[in-house]
């Protein structure tokens, strides 16, 4: 075998990642690295000594040299080809190579403390096969020293390796799981060294290899059906139980599928295929073979079975595990910690215990993110893996636009094998395994001609992307919500992001906590340079993006996405996402017909039998003529899932017949109300589903007198966030809203007065006993987090378009009372929307001054603030600053303009003209405050170098306060203080841009 084809087939993706490890650790080189490293490349590219019998005086290494770079590049899967470095940092100054204190600023934020070299290799070629893995006993059992590559050993520096990693297969679950738990170790400080040396094929990797297998803490073996089988796990086995320091992985095994008898005896379905006198197949010896075997049966605390189902457990106590053996106690607490947390927060929703149907769309979903079906939904796709095996069959579109089939080369062999759908410049092929690989240069070749894909025909399968359509309410978010725990444990963790145009942004720079990414200003700040706010936004949202991008598997799932674009900045909503094809899947759920040219997968209704089921839910049992009323609610819901749900509701808590909640609905006047926009379209369509929202509220009336609790914190829900609602924050929004009989209400508000102390109980009873009534009623869901609730954004909308006199004030009262940033910063955005008038939006809510003071100190400060800072959201917070001093601009030019009052004749008011002489400390305080929001404005802009803007704005609050205060007071003071900095940073930029 040549050296192009031997690093092309055998040889696995060849990566250095430079990570801080405690002190116990030393740098170490993996098998494929270690000869062809050349320290003098800052981008770590092969020497050209690939060859084994190369003069060993052509391999320098120094690993002085390498720690030196401060690029951490991470790691591509095992399952790439090639001697290749990866181009990915892990961090933001992965190409500056030498900025050290650069590195060091970065390795402190996320914990990391000094440097090891890490590395992996693990082969896969075309042309490996059983019978290859044959080694003699002698061979197999005699180190090798005299190698073309001995002399270069000495050079390596492998003194220590924490965890040795052995497995066998090429299977692509095998290898997405020794990734995962490659990199989790990694990130613990816990260097690795990960091997498949049964396909090795030079003795200089496996002496490289056997070298970790000696220096190695700890040896984890990941034992898989055909372990058994390759001589190479068999001695690993050994090695290892004789240091006593063996931690077994049963990949989709279980510690009593591993008796020797059984094996042998080929007992049990397992077995029957794949045991056997196993030993024979290699050549080795029985005692040895059975040996190896029964030590796994002695490791008792150190056994670790990687199921279907839990794979993020399995990983997670391996790390934990091994990070107490090594001494690692504040890592496998921060990992304990970091559990706790996502299990509270990981889902937005709990799981629907009454989920019904969508079987196909759920294996289509798996196969179009992993590229394979597992489990039962194996049945769904028999009749695609099983037909009949044809050489190459491509589905393309002819000239015509029409769907056909091409035959490539002969498909005599009529066999059943497992297929593989992949993408193309121009077609969606779909071949067979082994043939695929064989013609993939050929396919580079002839895609040159077709570099123009056709519009709609780009469905990827297998690339980690999916996108699902579909009318609003028919059970897009429910899908997505039941494979997300289905599969959760496939992925470290599943972010959950909102995708309304407005908060999608703030949606995704949320998951920081979980990525323990820090995205605030202060953490890309230079002390050399000010970075723009455009600049500094982009560093945030990279941080994010390089976390994701790493081979640490994610599910991250954007629901309901309104535009392609961001709403602030108009830019594409996909660069925020990573890369597509990598361990870390999407999921995007949309009304949209198509999302960035992706063929989507268009959800739709529920068959008859499920959507009955569905309705029934308890099981009640119905004549004929009622079942006959069910199908006709269904036809007029227009067979959407939420309103079957809230059908359910309605019939399993009221003890009334299909056919007279038929009547009832029928017969429920609805408002006149005006549509327009895209997501109105399926109300003007869809009437029948207002009249059966009102009916629930008429129920809830009932239950509860005239605009019961119920009712209106529905009808309040609708000025809220698209996010969960704090049920206390919703009910004091609902209490809020004013009552429609006028003459009562200054004897209500008496009565209130003196009789709150005795009804706070009974408020609060009130509230919970609402809260229950939505849940049964299918009008909101329960959230994981505590006290929480959600609502439907087509039930929000029609709460909008109702227009309740007072609702979005009864709002914005309750979130300038009650809400807290750290709660529910997205509903004190919410409040601002309908206060300012942002874009083209106009204002919905007019406050008062005094209210709008308050809203200002209580939420606008502290919400731009915290905007800023935390999130580098600048675009934003300073929009949101800058439409608060219109705000309050508008008001003070409102107290200064002439009064025009009955009074104004009276003699004793004529020397009285403005409003600001009624109130003097009123239009005193609103300067001030308009003062504080043009100095916050002013320091803000300093952060992103914006000098002139913020010089001008500082003095405007210097004037403003000397005016009022004086110039002794120490908010002038202050100010002045603000002003002389930014004069002398002003002169020393100008300084510098003159030099």
């Amino acid at each position: 075998m040549d050296i192009q084809e031997e690093s092309s087939s055998t040889v696995g993706p060849l990566t250095t990642s430079l990570r801080n490890m405690s002190s116990s650790s030393s740098a170490f080189f993996s098998a494929n690295q270690s000869p062809f490293f050349s320290p003098r490349s800052s981008s770590c590219q092969l020497s050209e000594s690939l060859q084994p019998d190369a003069p060993s005086d052509r391999i320098n290494l120094d690993v002085a040299a390498s720690s030196t770079n401060s690029g951490i590049p991470e790691p591509k899967s095992l399952m790439n080809v090639g001697f290749t470095f990866s181009e990915v940092d892990a961090s933001p100054a992965g190409r500056n190579a030498g900025d050290l204190q650069n590195l060091d600023r970065i390795s402190s934020s996320v914990g990391i403390s000094s440097c090891t070299v890490s590395g992996h290799f693990h082969p896969y070629d075309d042309s490996y096969s059983g019978p290859k893995d044959k080694r003699s006993k002698k061979a197999r059992n005699k180190r090798i020293s005299a190698t073309p590559g001995s002399r270069s050993l000495s050079s390596y520096r492998l003194k220590s390796c924490d965890v040795y990693i052995g497995l066998h297969g090429r299977k692509p679950p095998l290898i997405r799981f020794a990734n995962w738990l490659r990199v989790e170790l990694e990130i613990q400080g816990i260097s690795c060294f990960v091997s498949d040396r049964a396909g090795y094929r030079n003795s200089c990797k496996l002496s490289i290899a056997e070298k970790a297998m000696d220096v190695a803490s700890f040896g984890i073996v990941i034992i898989t059906r055909k372990s058994f089988k390759n001589p190479y796990t068999i001695e690993e086995l050994q090695f290892f139980s004789s240091k006593k320091n063996l931690v077994p992985i049963y990949f989709d095994l279980s510690p009593a599928d591993c008796l020797v008898r059984d094996i042998i005896e080929k007992r049990g379905e397992l077995w029957e295929k794949h045991g056997g006198e196993l030993w024979l197949l290699y050549g080795g010896l029985e005692q040895e073979w059975k040996d190896a075997v029964h030590g796994l049966s002695r490791v008792e605390e150190r056994k670790l079975e990687a199921q279907d189902g839990n794979w993020r457990d399995c990983i997670l106590r391996a790390v934990t595990l091994l990070a107490m053996k090594l001494g690692r106690r504040s890592a496998a607490e921060h990992l304990t910690k970091w559990r706790e947390k996502v299990k509270e927060e990981e889902l937005p929703f709990t799981r629907n215990e009454n989920f019904i149907g969508r079987k196909k769309e759920l294996s289509q979903l798996e196969f179009m993110l992993f590229g394979d079906v597992t489990g039962d939904s194996r049945q769904d796709y028999i009749d695609l893996k099983a037909r009949p095996k044809r050489r190459n069959l491509t589905i393309c579109r002819s000239k015509s636009n029409v769907l056909e089939e091409r035959h490539v080369g002969n498909g005599s062999r009529e066999e059943k094998t497992p297929v593989l759908w992949k993408e193309s410049e121009k077609e969606i092929e779909m071949q067979s395994i082994d043939f695929s690989r064989r013609h993939y240069r050929s396919r580079l070749k002839r895609g040159g001609k077709y570099t123009r894909r056709k519009k709609g025909m780009r469905i990827l399968y297998g690339k980690g992307i999916a996108c699902i359509s579909g009318d609003s309410g028919i059970g897009k978010t429910e899908l997505i919500l039941e494979f997300a725990y289905r599969f959760h444990q496939k992925y470290k963790m599943v972010l959950w992001i909102g995708g309304e145009s407005r908060y999608i942004r703030q949606n995704y720079l949320n998951i920081r906590s979980f990525l323990e990414v820090d995205a605030s200003v202060e953490n890309s700040l230079e002390k050399t340079m000010i970075k723009g706010f455009e600049e500094q936004e982009e560093a945030a949202v990279s941080g994010i993006r390089k976390e994701l991008i790493r081979n640490i598997p994610y599910l991250v799932i954007i629901d309901n996405l309104a535009s392609e674009k961001d709403w602030w900045d108009h830019k594409l909503v996909m660069d925020l996402l990573p890369r597509f094809g990598g361990e870390t899947h999407v999921i995007i759920s949309t009304c949209l017909p198509r999302v960035m040219n992706l063929e989507p997968l268009k959800l739709s209704y529920l068959s008859g039998v499920e959507a009955m089921s569905l309705m029934l839910g308890s099981g009640k049992e119905y004549p004929v003529a009622e079942v006959d009323a069910l199908r006709t609610i269904e036809e007029k819901l227009g067979r959407l899932t939420l309103g079957l749900a809230i059908v359910s509701g309605i019939l399993s808590e009221l003890p009334i017949t299909p056919s007279r909640l038929l009547d009832t609905i029928n017969r429920m006047p609805l408002k006149d109300m005006s549509w327009s926009g895209k997501k109105a379209h399926s109300f003007r369509q869809n009437t029948f589903l207002l009249q059966l929202l009102e009916v629930c509220f008429s129920i809830f009336d009932r239950a509860d007198g005239a605009r019961s609790l119920a009712t209106r914190m529905v009808l309040v829900s609708g000025w809220f966030a698209p996010c969960a609602i704090s049920v206390s924050l919703l009910a004091l929004a609902a209490q809020k809203i004013p009552e429609k009989q006028k003459g009562t209400c200054f004897w209500r508000r008496l009565l209130q007065s003196l009789t709150c102390g005795f009804t706070s109980s009974h408020t609060k009873k009130s509230e919970l006993e609402a809260y229950s009534l939505l849940l049964r009623f299918n009008i909101a869901r329960s959230s994981t987090k505590q006290g929480h609730i959600h609502f439907n954004e087509m039930i929000k909308l029609y709460a909008r378009k109702r227009e309740v006199n007072g609702s979005a004030q009864a709002m914005v009262q309750a979130v300038i009372n009650q809400g807290s940033i750290s709660e529910s910063i997205e509903h004190l955005w919410a409040a601002c929307f309908l206060v300012f008038a942002f874009g083209h939006n106009p204002a919905v809510v007019e406050l008062e001054v005094s209210e709008l003071l308050y809203l200002v100190k209580k939420v606008v400060l502290p919400l731009a603030i915290h905007t800023f800072i935390t999130y580098s959201r600048c675009t934003a917070a300073l929009e949101l600053l800058h439409l608060c001093t219109n705000a309050l601009e508008a008001a003070d030019q409102a107290l200064v303009t002439p009064v025009d009052k009955w009074f104004d004749k009276s003699l004793c008011w004529r020397s009285i003209q403005t409003n600001a002489q009624l109130n003097p400390c009123l239009w005193q305080e609103l300067a001030l405050c308009r003062a504080t929001v043009l100095e916050t404005r002013g320091k803000l802009m300093l952060r992103g170098a914006q000098f002139d803007t913020g010089d001008d704005l500082i003095r405007k609050a210097v004037f403003i306060r000397t005016s009022i205060c004086g110039e002794d007071h120490p908010d002038t003071i202050s100010a002045r203080e603000t002003l002389s900095k930014l004069t002398r940073l002003i002169a020393n930029v100008q300084i510098r841009a003159s030099a």
